[in-house]
């Protein structure tokens, strides 16, 4: 009698046992959805406040020349234990399994070189807009307050882009092509998207992680090209199967423009010359050019994905057996 209530019931071990194999988002009803924003609201905290903040007291508003090497550990760093490490960690807590959940699959080697033309392309009708976004007459006070945070974006960017040397250039490549690209894709295209589908659909998921991939940057001048890039990340990772697609994508992205910035041009002038001394009909027709190369990029792009597309028919299961060959 004295035993009894205390040594836990067969049926009871049994349920302890079933729950430990579920996730914990389907132990507790949370939706994926809903962990998709708790997930970029706790990564938010951790890198744009808790990491803002530290950066302001070690840097200040405006980093000078002589830190440009201390704020870029500091920035690697930043994307490394502020934003990999809490995403690896959160999807412990959506699955399992966590490769086919993050499409780590290896994928076929020509959908890892057409997004380089299809980046490409897209930089240059996005330059175009940015162009005829910035001729947008604003009230004279907002104008000069848009100058000066434009400004401050601008001289923070060239301070982490800027290099004198190819050695320092390959530094800065990695610092802001390489290391985001990985840590910012497993969060966004990896994490996010993948819980948004789950409960939005895909073309939903990618829409709304490319949107929200916009303002995660806190640059309201370049919010409709980032989350214009950010939504063809995640088509480029849906559609291939593979993580890896947008990672790359996302690293040729920013590597464009540290080179270009290495040869001192602007983004918008590798390929017509500066836009903002061209006239809107030139424009116009290089938008529409480039336009025409990133479809057919697109085009070539989904043919070599045909397969890769097939998978996604299966559900998880798909992305799970798919994850093994390649």
């Amino acid at each position: 009698m004295e035993d009894q209530g205390w040594e836990p019931e067969p049926q009871d071990l049994k349920l302890t046992e079933a729950a430990s194999a579920i996730p914990f988002i389907e132990r507790y009803g949370i939706s994926p959805p809903l962990f998709g924003f708790l997930s970029l609201l706790a990564v938010f905290v951790t890198y744009q406040i808790i990491g803002g903040v530290l950066t302001y007291l070690f840097f200040g508003m405006k980093p000078v020349e002589g830190q440009a090497t201390a704020y870029r550990i500091a920035t690697a760093l930043g994307e490394l234990l502020l934003i990999l490490v809490p995403t690896l960690m959160l999807v412990r807590f959506a699955t399992f399994s966590p490769r086919p959940f993050l499409r780590l699959r290896i994928p076929d080697i020509r959908t890892l070189l057409v997004p380089l033309v299809g980046v490409f392309a897209l930089q240059e009708m996005l330059q175009v807009y940015l162009v005829f976004q910035e001729r947008i007459p604003l009230p004279e006070p907002l104008q000069k307050i848009s100058e000066e945070f434009k400004q401050l974006f601008e001289e923070a960017y060239k301070l982490l882009a800027s290099s004198n040397s190819v050695p320092e250039l390959l530094w800065v490549i990695v610092v802001i092509a390489l290391i985001p690209a990985v840590a910012e894709e497993f969060l966004f295209r990896g994490l996010v998207q993948r819980c948004f589908e789950k409960g939005l659909g895909p073309a939903w998921a990618i829409a709304l992680t490319g949107i929200i991939f916009g303002v995660y940057h806190v640059n309201p001048f370049s919010f409709v090209p980032l989350a214009v890039i950010g939504m063809y990340l995640g088509f480029l990772a849906y559609r291939s199967n593979s993580l890896w697609t947008s990672v790359a994508a996302h690293f040729y992205n920013n590597a464009f423009a540290c080179v270009a910035t290495f040869f001192h041009m602007d983004e918008d002038s590798l390929i017509v010359g500066n836009p903002e001394k061209l006239s809107p009909g030139f424009l116009l027709a290089v938008f529409w050019f480039f336009g025409v190369v990133f479809l057919l990029a697109t085009y070539y792009f989904l043919r070599f994905t045909a397969r890769s597309e097939k998978s996604h028919a299966g559900g998880d299961n798909g992305d799970e057996s798919s994850s093994e060959g390649h």
